[in-house]
């Protein structure tokens, strides 16, 4: 990473005594990213315990993923509803009934009214598949491998009124090589997402991860704009890849 390396945070920091923080998952599909939460938590890794996982879509994978895990996994779903106020509404009281510390978006696909949003404000977290603020939206692979790349990544970041458009609290890059296809992108982007997301959760539960005012900060210190960064080299590193294929 880009001025603090990935040891200098992980390494050497003993977050105070506290009963186990408590996260609430959203979800809309096969649910990735949530196993990636989940196998840290497995391993006393994550600094909490996901208590629910939410879907808006009945079948979603993500769901099983949670029922194998002992978490309770709640259908709610949005055609039931006559409006995004209504759902968002119902969605807030399912939420709270777990009392959480954190709410983590991985893969819900619903764009959040402005109550939802004030309502869980400096303590929801969201995973976007491009390094922020390049490619807010959909199809960020496809758009960019139009623009002829070299790097692109991931963000993990705070949720704001704005789409996309929250703090970053870290990113991963990758390189994008010659020949790369959306699928060959996609598949090194989501396995960023499985490394980066589970290190915010925990900076977030151990307190050293904040917004302040409109600022992420890290140990009381703000963020730059793209947060901390993990580079490709940093990241394949992690991920055990081969440099050479990457």
């Amino acid at each position: 990473m880009s001025e603090t390396s990935l040891s200098d945070t992980l390494n050497g920091f003993t977050p105070e005594p506290s009963s186990a923080r408590r996260i609430v998952v959203l979800i809309s599909g096969n649910g990735s990213n949530l196993q990636a939460l989940i196998d840290e938590q497995t391993h006393d890794r994550l600094g909490g315990e996901i208590v629910a996982v939410i879907s808006n879509v009945a079948d979603a994978y993500g769901l099983q993923r949670a029922r194998d895990a002992g978490i309770d996994a709640v259908v709610l779903p949005h055609g039931e509803y006559d409006s995004r106020e209504a759902y968002d509404g119902a969605l807030i009281k399912v939420i709270e009934r777990h009392e959480p510390d954190l709410v983590v978006l991985a893969g819900f696909m619903r764009i959040l009214t402005q109550r939802f949003v004030q309502r869980f404000h400096g303590r929801m977290l969201n995973i976007h598949p491009s390094l922020l603020p390049a490619y807010r939206g959909l199809n960020t692979h496809a758009k960019a491998l139009a623009d002829g790349v070299t790097e692109h990544g991931c963000s993990v970041h705070f949720v704001t009124e704005e789409l996309d458009g929250g703090p970053v609290a870290i990113q991963a890059a990758v390189e994008v090589g010659a020949g790369e296809t959306e699928a060959s992108l996609k598949e090194k982007v989501h396995a960023r997402e499985h490394l980066i997301y589970p290190i915010a959760v925990k900076w977030f539960l151990e307190g050293r991860l904040r917004l302040e005012g409109e600022v992420a900060t890290f140990d009381g210190m703000p963020l730059p704009p793209q947060g901390l960064r993990m580079s490709h080299a940093d990241a394949a590193e992690e991920l055990d890849e081969d440099l050479g294929n990457s």
